[in-house]
Order: structure tokens, then C-alpha cells, then sequence
């Protein structure tokens, strides 16, 4: 019965994305639409308690093959799927969330031109990251890892007519594509070193792989998760992407698709034990993401964009947690973070649609009474993402802060703990130029304020009760059931006997940074409100360094993109100007030279460059094979690429 439940949790989103996206919009109204949307997730979410509760109950994991996929030579590939305590987690994550986001999506969509291809989309997203988290092998995780890359670039891309979105979308797609190549690479070393692509397998032979070929694979698996995951240096087209649907904003860069990176990880954390080097890596890279996005945040304006980088932030933390060994506070944040995360961008959500349309948070002011539940939840989830206890953010970060103290990473420490001030300060500048002071609305957008309708509100007060409540299945700090259940998975935390004073003192200066924070944001932009333009005025260009988010979309056009451009208008002007010319011209002095020559020499002339241009053409029929339009081409010539790439790396590391 398990392994029946387990097959039938992808299959009722993909059934949805085949009847809305090939019949839908022709058979049935926008109302079967997203019932059959929305209900698709649910049962799957049914499936996924189910399964949890048998996991919960045996404590075995569970390996189910759906069919054979990809058999011939040493490589054998099953459609299997993996469900152990890990998976679990993550499962009842993304459907759980991603159920209350499509019914929150029924209002906030409500009117909009491609309602069901919306979705379709939406589904056909909730099958990828399935996939992705259910996959017990490298082949499965690399269908949905880019399969939530699709579904990202579609979603980010909804209103395609908008300039903004096209672009935002088109830029995430190219960012993501950087580091799939590199977690490409990890596979094939994984397949190269293991003749298996299988998880067991491969983690049962893991005493076998030498330090080197660890730090190897670890490295190119983390460049992929740096990209999934926004984290530096690309991190960039994570904030774009708010150019979205707020729904979209809130299940896949937020709660879901992002956090793949840190599940990768987890994943792999035998193979990412075996190097130091590459664990300091991905730790130092989330310290340094986890303060550098949260500096951004600051000062910016539009209410969804200070989630963004509020999210880069936050994912900063998992990757640092992961980086020190504390795999299982890491997944803990990410349970915590994808509660009050939610929350925050669907109360966004709910704020907009409330002022048709308008995000800019210094035309807002004076909402609390007028929006009152949109107001309180969003205050719920900015005391959680704060870390003031006893909300859920508090116990996840104070876990991830209190393992890098007690394991001497004081520097990382230090990274966090100015990080959750920060994040504490933002936050309640958010929260307070939104919802408190004077109203800085035009007329117009005041007099038709209104608070969302119940199948929007509904989803946000069971998020607020999880970004409540949801901490304390983590408590007591590196005890707790989640610990004892992810154990298998994730692998021990490496604690050691700390004393009782050092906990409780570590929580309560965690404590007491996220309360300073909320201090210093209700003096700044409630007692005193004229100071934040008087500090940003003699910041000069600090504040426009950060309002600029440190120029690094204008550096990256600079080094990258504009180069790229002017390569390929260099080739363009060679292809035209040079190699047209050398025909012509060779055209003209061969009509030259037939004026005044024989009948034979004529025929030579002729000759001659009939069987150049001949041959120039063959050879182009056959080097046209290669741009035949079909995207699974150019994926084979990818894949084959990368493969001898990865040859060549594996054999430098055996030298």
C-alpha cells in the first residue's frame, strides 16, 4: 500500500498539467481549472502523510521502481524513487505549502488572461520538484532539478507582453544553466568513480573514493546548488524573478524550488564529508551570502523585493549550517523558512491586491486597520524571520548560529549573528512603513482598499499558526524528535557535550540581536520618522552603493554580458563583411580571368569553384545537422561535451 501511495504522489499533479494544459481551456471553465488544480496537490499531500506516518511508524525507508528507463552497457537507470526520512520532509514541505499556495492562488489570479495556463504551470512544477526530492538516484534529481528550471523561467515569464518579466525569466534561465553545467559534471565523476548513479550504491561504496575526487565532485555539486539556490555569485536572478506572480514568488522562490540546492547537499553529505575543503567552501559562501544580501534589504523600496533578497539571505544560513556539519539544523531552517516565508510574500501578496497593483512601500502607510488580517500575519511572520522566540524562526537559526559558536567558527558566527540583525531591522522597517504612520496613498488607491477575500486569507492564518508553532518540533535544540527522525538521512550533527549556561546564554543573546533590531526600526520609523532620510543623506554613497545593490547586475553586464554581445556582432560583421568578400571578390577575378582565356581554361575556372562551392556545401549540409532546431540535440551534444570534460578533470586528479 506504501509503495502504491509513493507512485501516486507525482502522478496526481501530472495528470492536472495533461488535462488542463492539452484540454482545459477548451472543455471547462476557469472553476474546474483550478479545482483540478489545486485538489491534484492535495491528494498528493494526502499521499505524502500517508507515507510519512508508515516511515514514522517502521523507520525503514522505502525504494519503489516505477519501470526501467535507461539500460545498455554498465549503466543501468530506473524511474525509482527513494522515500526516507529526508524525503519525507521535504515532501510534506512542498505539498503541504505548495497545497495552501494554489488556493491562495484561486483569488489572487482571479481575472487574469491565462488563468489555467497559469495552472498548468503550477502543477507542472509540483511534478519537477517531486521528482526532484523522490528520485533515488542522480538521473530522477536532474529531471526535476531542471524541470523546476522550466517551470521557473515560465512562471517568472507569465506576463510575457511585459519587457521586465521576458527579461527577469531569460536571466534566470542563463544563471541556472551556469551551474547545472557544473552539477552535470558532478554526475558524470559520480558515474565514473561508481559505475552507479543510484544514491545506495553509491553512499555504500563512498569508503572507496580518495579525498581528492570528494573535493572534486563535492565542488562541482555546490556550484550547482550555488545556482538553484541564489547564493554568490549567482545570485542574481533571484531577485528579478519577483517580476512574477506573487504566488509564484512564494512556492518556487521561496518555500520550494530554491531551497533544492541545500536539499542536494544534505543529500550528499557523505560525499561532502569526506572534503574539509569543500564544507568550508559552502559554508563560507553562506556566511558571506547570508550578511551581503541582508545589507541590500536594507534600503530597498518595493515590498517583494525585500522578501528576495530577504530569501537570499536566509538561504545563506542553510548553506552555512550545511557548510559546519549541522545538516540537520539546515533542513530544519529550510521547514522554518518555507513557513514564514510563505507567509510573508502571500501577506505581500495580499497588500497588493489590496492597492491594485501598487508595491512601491513608500506610497503605503496607515494599512493595519484597514487591511487587520492581512496585518497580523504579516507581523507573525516577520517576528519568526526575526528569531524572537518562541516563533519558529528563532529555534532554526539559534541552532544554526549556537553549532557554529560551540564548533569555534567564530568568524561564521559572527557573519550570522550581525546577519539576524540586520534581517530583524529590515523586516520591521517593512513592516512598519507598510502597515503603521500616516497614509502615503494617493486618494484614489486609498478609497479602494480592501482586505483579501477568505480563500486568500485562509491559507495565510494556517501558515501563521505553522511559523507559530512549527519551531518546536526542533526542541529541545540538537535533541529533538526532527533530529532523531532525520538522523538516518542526514547524518549526525557532530555535537559534543555542551554546558546548559552555554545554550541558554547563546539563545539569549540570539534573542537579544533580533530584539535590538525590532528597537532600532520602531525608533527610526515610528518615533522618530524624519531620521532614516537624515542618516540616508550623510551615507552618501554607502546608501547609494546599497540602493544600487552594490552594481553588480551593471558589473556583470560589464564583464559578461556586453562582451558576449559585441563577440558575436564581431562575428556577425567577419561572416559578412570578410568572408562575403573573399567570394566576391573570387567570383569577380574568376570572371576576370574567363574573358580572355580558352574554352578549355574557362571550363577549369568554372570548375574550380563549382567544386569549392560544391564542397562548401556538403560540408554545410552536414554541420547543419547540428542546429536542427530540436532542443534534445543540442542537449545530446551538451551531455557529450560535458562527459569528455569530465574524463579530462577525472584524469588530472589522478595525476
Amino acid at each position: 500500500m506504501t509503495d502504491l501511495l509513493i507512485k501516486l504522489i507525482p502522478v496526481f499533479p501530472l495528470l492536472a498539467v495533461i488535462a488542463n494544459g492539452l484540454i482545459g481551456r477548451y472543455l471547462w471553465s476557469h472553476e474546474w481549472a483550478h479545482r483540478l488544480a489545486w485538489g491534484s496537490v492535495g491528494l498528493s499531500f494526502l499521499c505524502t502523510i500517508g507515507v510519512f506516518a508508515d516511515v514514522v511508524r517502521t523507520g525503514t525507508a522505502h525504494e519503489v521502481v516505477a519501470y526501467p528507463w535507461i539500460f545498455g552497457g554498465d549503466l543501468t537507470i530506473n524511474m525509482a524513487f527513494l522515500v526516507d526520512p529526508l524525503t519525507c520532509v521535504m515532501l510534506l514541505v512542498v505539498t503541504g505549502v505548495g497545497f495552501l499556495i494554489h488556493v491562495y492562488s484561486v483569488g489572487y489570479m482571479h481575472g487574469e488572461d491565462g488563468f489555467t495556463r497559469f495552472f498548468t504551470y503550477m502543477n507542472l512544477f509540483m511534478v519537477s520538484m517531486l521528482l526532484l526530492v523522490m528520485g533515488n538516484n542522480y538521473a530522477v534529481l536532474f529531471i526535476g532539478w531542471e524541470g523546476v528550471g522550466l517551470c521557473s523561467y515560465l512562471l517568472i515569464g507569465y506576463y510575457y507582453d511585459k519587457v521586465s518579466a521576458a527579461k527577469a525569466a531569460t536571466k534566470a534561465f542563463v544563471v541556472n544553466r551556469i551551474g547545472d553545467a557544473g552539477f552535470l559534471l558532478a554526475i558524470f565523476l559520480v558515474f565514473i568513480n561508481f559505475k552507479t548513479l543510484d544514491y545506495t550504491k553509491v553512499f555504500a561504496q563512498i569508503g572507496h573514493l580518495s579525498p581528492e575526487m570528494a573535493t572534486a565532485i563535492s565542488l562541482c555539486l555546490l556550484v550547482g546548488a550555488i545556482g538553484k539556490s541564489a547564493q554568490i555569485p549567482l545570485y542574481t536572478w533571484l531577485p528579478d524573478a519577483m517580476e512574477g506572480p506573487t504566488p509564484v514568488s512564494a512556492l518556487i522562490h521561496a518555500a520550494t524550488m530554491v531551497t533544492a540546492g541545500v536539499y542536494m547537499i544534505v543529500r550528499n553529505h557523505l560525499i561532502f564529508d569526506l572534503s574539509p575543503v569543500a564544507l568550508t567552501v559552502v559554508g563560507v559562501i553562506g556566511g558571506a551570502t547570508a550578511l551581503f544580501a541582508a545589507t541590500i534589504g536594507l534600503v530597498q523600496n518595493d515590498i517583494k523585493r525585500v522578501l528576495a533578497y530577504s530569501t537570499v539571505s536566509q538561504l545563506g544560513y542553510m548553506f552555512l549550517g550545511a557548510g559546519i556539519g549541522a545538516y540537520t539544523a539546515a533542513i530544519f531552517h529550510l521547514m522554518t523558512h518555507a513557513f514564514f516565508k510563505a507567509l510573508l510574500f502571500l501577506s505581500a501578496g495580499s497588500v497588493i491586491h489590496a492597492l491594485s497593483g501598487e508595491q512601491d512601500i513608500r506610497k503605503m502607510g496607515g494599512l493595519s486597520h484597514k487591511i487587520p488580517w492581512t496585518h497580523k500575519l504579516f507581523f507573525i511572520g516577520t517576528i519568526a524571520i526575526a528569531g524572537i522566540p518562541p516563533f519558529a524562526g528563532f529555534w532554526s537559526k539559534d541552532e544554526i548560529m549556537a553549532h557554529a559558536f560551540t564548533h569555534h567558527h567564530y568568524v561564521l558566527y559572527g557573519m550570522a549573528a550581525i546577519g539576524a540583525l540586520l534581517t530583524s531591522f529590515y523586516m520591521f522597517r517593512l513592516t512598519y512603513l507598510t502597515f503603521y504612520g500616516k497614509s502615503r496613498m494617493d486618494h484614489h488607491t486609498e478609497a479602494h482598499v480592501h482586505e483579501s477575500p477568505m480563500v486568500m486569507i485562509g491559507p495565510l492564518m494556517v501558515l501563521g499558526v505553522l511559523s507559530l508553532t512549527g519551531g518546536f518540533i526542533g526542541f529541545p535544540p540538537d535533541q529533538g524528535w526532527l533530529h532523531d527522525f532525520l538522523a538516518p538521512a542526514a547524518g549526525a550533527s557532530g555535537e559534543h557535550e555542551v554546558s546548559t549556561g552555554l545554550v541558554l546564554t547563546l539563545m539569549m543573546i540570539a534573542s537579544g540581536i533580533a530584539l535590538f533590531g525590532w528597537a532600532l526600526a520602531h525608533y527610526l520609523y515610528s518615533v522618530n520618522p524624519t531620521a532614516p532620510d537624515r542618516w540616508a543623506a550623510k551615507a552618501g554613497v554607502l546608501y547609494s552603493t546599497l540602493m544600487n545593490k552594490y552594481y553588480i547586475d551593471e558589473l556583470y553586464d560589464l564583464l559578461f554580458v556586453e562582451p558576449t554581445k559585441k563577440w558575436g556582432l564581431a562575428l556577425d560583421w567577419f561572416d559578412r563583411v570578410v568572408l562575403d568578400g573573399i567570394v566576391r571578390a573570387v567570383g569577380h577575378m574568376a570572371e576576370m580571368g574567363a574573358a580572355g582565356s580558352t574554352w578549355v581554361e574557362k571550363h577549369v575556372i568554372y570548375g574550380g569553384i563549382n567544386i569549392v562551392g560544391y564542397g562548401n556545401h556538403l560540408m554545410a549540409r552536414q554541420w547543419r545537422q547540428l542546429q536542427s532546431g530540436m532542443v534534445h540535440h543540442y542537449a545530446a551534444i551538451i551531455v557529450a561535451g560535458l562527459f569528455l570534460l569530465a574524463v579530462v578533470i577525472q584524469l588530472i586528479v589522478q595525476r
